[in-house]
């Protein structure tokens, strides 16, 4: 159920190059139960920025009553979101979107999960997840640089973890479909969240296997009523998705990336 909240910062660190971790505590936790789904963040009190931010969750504790949100600082909102401290109050709509379909990986089975910049965070929910249903989980992720390289270790902990850099100042030299040829890594069903050169780059290597996959969109409403996200149909001229609403996660082939 989508709620919104006044959610109290519970900690908030600097992981990498412009990347911060923000764990927010409150009642809408309970209702965060889908990896890969995300929250609309308001990032000041006043009317500017006018439009929320859209974050993907990359950690949910119900004990706790917990999320954990990783953000990159890119513009206003994002730079007004890095200073906030403990103990203040961020104003949460959410859980938005429709996450990855866990039961996609057979239990037994292999997930390969591929994560680029910032597009990483969802997958760490998502490999939790899996893990406890019984699925090995093998993580490739992708940077720029190796500064701006997060969570390595945290994803080590569920299996095999990868990472490719494009400059090749950390891990593999080049992108994540390097390491995936290079490892001949295999796989029952592929997720990934990512820029869309990725994503479209991992649909065309694997056109007959499962590949669900998270698209990163600008948007203004988070709830499908202002079709400011929405991607095109394949074979269509006029039928369209929307990213906020009818996604995130789309099976590769479903829309036109």
């Amino acid at each position: 159920m989508i709620g919104r909240e006044r959610m109290t910062v519970a900690s908030q660190r600097l992981i990498a190059e412009r990347t911060y971790e923000l764990t927010l505590s409150g009642r809408l936790v309970q209702e965060m139960k889908q990896p890969g789904q995300f929250v609309h963040v308001k990032a000041a009190a006043s009317a500017d920025p006018l439009l929320r931010r859209p974050l993907s969750l990359c950690h949910i504790d119900h004990k706790q009553g917990q999320c954990t949100i990783i953000y990159r600082q890119e513009g206003k909102g994002t730079a007004l979101l890095t200073q906030k401290q403990p103990g203040d109050v961020v104003d949460v709509l959410g859980p938005l979107g429709n996450g990855f379909p866990l039961e996609a990986a057979p239990a037994g089975g292999r997930a390969l999960l591929v994560g680029g910049g910032i597009g990483v965070p969802p997958l760490y929910e998502l490999a939790k997840q899996l893990t406890k249903r019984g699925v090995e989980v093998v993580s490739v992720l992708g940077f720029q640089t190796k500064a701006a390289v997060f969570y390595e270790q945290e994803f080590a902990s569920f299996g095999e973890t990868y990472v490719a850099t494009d400059d090749g100042s950390y891990g593999t030299a080049g992108r994540v479909t390097d390491v995936i040829e290079a490892r001949s890594l295999e796989f029952d069903v592929l997720y990934a969240c990512g820029p869309k050169p990725m994503l479209r780059a991992l649909a065309e290597r694997f056109p007959n296997r499962p590949v669900y996959l998270s698209l990163e969109e600008r948007m203004g409403c988070g709830v499908g009523a202002c079709f400011a996200c929405v991607c095109h149909v394949p074979g269509s001229e006029t039928a369209y998705k929307k990213v906020c609403s009818d996604g995130p996660v789309f099976r590769a082939g479903e829309v036109v990336l």
